[in-house]
């Protein structure tokens, strides 16, 4: 269950990132609407980041919500504000994934 709770919080850090940067690309109560979706996101994230850690090792738990925010928020990036997709980009997200899944693999919980 705590692994559920931390593929949702590395999902949150997607979204917090990609509500700063709307907020970041538009003006006046559109990108206080935003920033206020950053805050919610971003609270959300860290608490479920901190329940997952209560029984998960916490260097284990924060690479993996780090790797997933960081694999969400390249593949937003690409799929909705047309970032480049590369070789090698794609390579290294699937290194990424790759590292997160290992390190499920050896966690003893």
């Amino acid at each position: 269950m705590n692994w559920i709770i931390l593929i949702v919080a590395g999902l949150f850090e997607v979204a917090f990132t990609t509500c700063m940067s709307k907020a970041r690309e538009t003006t006046g109560a559109v990108s206080t609407g935003w920033w206020v979706a950053f805050l919610i996101t971003m609270s959300i994230s860290m608490y479920l980041l901190y329940r997952a850690t209560l029984s998960l090792p916490m260097g284990t738990a924060y690479a993996v919500w780090t790797g997933i925010g960081a694999v969400g928020t390249v593949l937003v990036g690409i799929f909705f504000f047309k970032e480049p997709a590369h070789f090698w980009r794609v390579f290294f997200i699937f290194l990424l994934i790759g590292s997160i899944i290992g390190l499920k693999a050896v966690s003893k919980h």
